[in-house]
């Protein structure tokens, strides 16, 4: 099985399960995450997800020889697999779930695009990141975007153009990783925020990704203000939200 999957409390963890491969992205592991997303999406027990690794490697990437017998593949069926992979890292990022990147070591090229696509990533210090395409004359396509807006342009023209690796510590500086903690403090820093995550109103978490990844594609404007103004106005009639301001003022938890 090249994805497993463990639930602890409200926190349903991903394993990529190929650690023979160092985690390797193929179209049956793509497939498979693609599959869990959708059936966790329908599961409202699962308030988050941890993307994780098995093995000494988080993902090193595309598997590459995959990607030689792609270089002989007909135009039309290599675009056709790109789009897979495309379309998986867009639904992370549009996941109406929290998403987290458990990152204990390698994340090379499309594992570090992977950890770039979830909402927070936790790295532990033994981590390390690495965008390595242009050494093999290859480039970082459908990745980058999540890249920049991970790191911002400036650092991702660096590590993207030059291929170096980057240490958990200085992703950890240069904002692209959340939290750097030691090894044996990963899984409970993990944890801790997953607990933190589900604590929170599954569709104001929801509505809060949708609105951060409009912004981010968003310049400041009139038209903007009137529609986060509209956001807010929607959301606080309903429900969820009658309920956590009720449980606050009444100083107890909210019930979803």
């Amino acid at each position: 099985m090249v994805l497993e999957t463990e639930r602890r409390g409200a926190a349903a963890w991903l394993w990529l399960n190929r650690p023979e491969l160092r985690n390797a992205l193929n179209g049956e592991v793509q497939q498979a995450l693609a599959r869990r997303l959708n059936e966790l999406e329908a599961d409202q027990s699962a308030r988050v997800l941890v993307l994780a690794g098995r093995g000494q490697a988080f993902c090193a990437g595309g598997d590459l020889s995959r990607m030689e017998q792609a270089s002989r593949m007909t135009q039309a069926k290599a675009k056709a697999e790109a789009r897979r992979f495309a379309k998986l890292l867009y639904r992370m990022h549009l996941y109406p779930k929290p998403l987290i990147a458990r990152v204990h070591g390698p994340a090379y090229a499309g594992g570090m695009g992977l950890a770039a696509a979830c909402d927070l990533i936790v790295a532990s210090e033994e981590a390390e990141f690495c965008l390595p395409e242009v050494k093999i004359g290859l480039v970082p396509a459908m990745i980058s975007p999540y890249i920049v807006r991970a790191m911002g342009e400036q650092q991702a023209r660096r590590y993207i153009l030059t291929g170096e690796r980057l240490a958990a510590r200085e992703a950890h500086r240069i904002g692209l990783a959340h939290e750097c903690v030691p090894a044996a403090e990963l899984d409970a820093r993990v944890e801790g925020l997953a607990a933190l995550l589900a604590q929170a109103g599954p569709q104001a978490l929801a509505r809060s990704k949708k609105l951060l990844a409009k912004l981010g594609r968003a310049s400041i404007s009139p038209k903007l203000a009137a529609e986060t103004a509209a956001v807010l106005a929607q959301v606080r009639a309903g429900d969820e939200a009658r309920e956590g301001i009720r449980s606050f003022l009444e100083k107890r938890r909210p019930g979803w």
